[in-house]
């Protein structure tokens, strides 16, 4: 079993900042992927920003110089520095991993943005 903890969603105005944090436990081996997807209300759930073991990071074209990802592969912790938030950006936050060709899934921290 896997488990992803997150946290640090919440409601705040636009323009101001937060930030997600997500720990992986359980049977881990290698992560190969750590990322931060979103899913707002009738829309399908999207890429947010991805970290490799590599260092290799990627980010949606949405967030690109607002959001920075980083993460510890010592102790399997991600997270997501939000910064200059839009109310477009309102959505539930999914932490995931990615290794031995599976993929884990957080149960979601809400971000809310007030315009």
């Amino acid at each position: 079993q896997v488990q992803l903890a997150e946290s640090g969603g919440g409601l705040v105005q636009a323009g101001g900042s937060l930030r997600l944090s997500c720990a992986a436990s359980g049977r881990i081996f290698r992560i190969n992927t750590m990322g931060w997807y979103r899913q707002a209300p009738g829309k399908q759930r999207e890429l947010v920003a991805t970290v490799t073991s590599g260092g290799r990071i990627n980010y949606a074209d949405s967030v690109k110089g607002r959001f920075t990802i980083s993460s510890d592969d010592a102790k399997n912790t991600v997270s997501l520095q939000m910064n200059s938030l839009k109310p477009e950006d309102t959505a539930v936050y999914y932490c995931n991993v990615f290794f031995l060709r599976n993929y884990y899934w957080g149960q979601g921290t809400q971000v809310t943005v007030s315009s």
